[in-house]
This record gives C-alpha cells, sequence and structure tokens, in this order.
C-alpha cells in the first residue's frame, strides 16, 4: 500500500467520538472539570461545547444514555495516554521460565538444573518443570516419578508447587512458584550465578542419559547430591 505524497502517514481518527461523530440523540454531560451537568439533546450539549470552543467527547459509549464530556480533546487524548501508560508499569508480568529434566539424568546435569532453578526463583519467576521421556523410558515411568520428586524435594527451600506433577503425553509436568521473600532461602551462591547465561536457552539444554546395567535407576545418587552452596 503506497503512503500519500509527501511520505506522511494517513492521520488516525480518534478512539473516542467527538464531536460530529457522536451518534446518540441524547447524552448525559459532564463538564469540563467532572461535574455532572444532566441529560441533554445532543444538539444541546454540541453547542454548549461550542460556547465554551471546546470538543465534547463521548467517554462512556456503552452507558445509557452515552456519557460524554466537555473538554479539550487534545489534552483528554494526551492524559488518557499517560494514563494507560502508568496502568501497563504498575501491571506486574509474571514470567514462567522452563527446566527440561530426562528420567536418567546425570547427577552433575540434575544440580546444574536444579541451580537454575533456584535462580529463577529468587528472581520471583515461575518454574515449569518438564520430565521429557523417550520410547522405552514410557515403560518404567516410576522411574521418571521419582527423578522429579527428587528436583521437587531439593527445591523445596526456594519454591513450591501447588498441585502434584501430571502427565501430558510423552511428558510429566509441574509448576513451581517461588516462596515468598520472607519465607525462602537465601540464594546459595548469590556471587557465583551465571550472569552472563540466556535464561531463555535453558529450556534447550536436555541432560545426558545415564548408561547402567540392567537400566537400574540410581536414586541414591539424586538423594546424596549436596545442596548447592553446602561444604
Amino acid at each position: 500500500m503506497s503512503r500519500p505524497k509527501g511520505g506522511r502517514r494517513p492521520q488516525r481518527a480518534p478512539k473516542e467520538r467527538v464531536n460530529g461523530r457522536i451518534r446518540a440523540r441524547e447524552v448525559r454531560l459532564l463538564s469540563d472539570d467532572g461535574r455532572q451537568l444532566g441529560v441533554y439533546q445532543i444538539q444541546e450539549a454540541m453547542r454548549m461545547a461550542k460556547e465554551q470552543r471546546l470538543d465534547l467527547v463521548e467517554i462512556s459509549p456503552n452507558a445509557t444514555p452515552p456519557v460524554c464530556r466537555i473538554t479539550d480533546y487534545g489534552k483528554y487524548a494526551y492524559e488518557q495516554k499517560k494514563l494507560r501508560k502508568e496502568q501497563k508499569k504498575s501491571t506486574t508480568t509474571i514470567k514462567i521460565k522452563e527446566i527440561q529434566l530426562r528420567p536418567n539424568i546425570d547427577p552433575h546435569d540434575f544440580t546444574f538444573k536444579l541451580n537454575h532453578a533456584i535462580d529463577f526463583l529468587c528472581e520471583d519467576m515461575k518454574v515449569k518443570v518438564i520430565l521429557r521421556f523417550r520410547g522405552k523410558e514410557l515403560r518404567t515411568k516410576h522411574i521418571g516419578l521419582q527423578t522429579i520428586e527428587a528436583f521437587l524435594e531439593k527445591i523445596k527451600p526456594w519454591g513450591h508447587c501447588d498441585t502434584k506433577p501430571r502427565e501430558a503425553g510423552r511428558s510429566v509436568i509441574v509448576l513451581l512458584n517461588p516462596l515468598s521473600k520472607d519465607q525462602r532461602a537465601p540464594h546459595p551462591n548469590p556471587d557465583e550465578r551465571m550472569k552472563d547465561v540466556d535464561y531463555d536457552d535453558i529450556r534447550h539444554v536436555e541432560g545426558a542419559d545415564v548408561k547402567k546395567r540392567g537400566g537400574g535407576f540410581r536414586k541414591e545418587s539424586l538423594d546424596n547430591i549436596k545442596m548447592p552452596g553446602a561444604n
């Protein structure tokens, strides 16, 4: 679509109906300072606004009758834009990070992911822990459940789950919520946190499988893992 000559974009129509764009036959009228003036026919309301060299702005189109305000539309639009900006700033965005585990995860990878989960929780982020099964691993789901239970046990000082881990296809999923600052343990290694790591890439890092005779699961390996920061 080509732009008008001169390279200027076409001016957008106001979001609110103003002056002649107001369709209602009668409106509930407010003054510029917010005082209620009563219900008026639209022609009379427009005449009153014109006499004050101001605009008639429809601020509540769904009310019966619609509510209009006599005001300077440019000033009104600026105030509304500023208000939306402040509301957006005050809105808390809940971030959810993702950690992926494997049923037979290596203890070193288990600790690596545990550390990052603690990082996230200490930043007041939620953590979605996903345990993925591949192929024949589905036949021994209890191994994966033991892995995720061990993870949840280790993470207790920093986060908790409101619901039990749930199965979703080839995965087991659980959402961890951070404990409040006055309830959770301090970060175990505040000076050793990986500040240069792109946390969004962690979800793609998967633990290596541990090959064992007879397919046994070394649960004691995870149980004996030292907590981060422990001597």
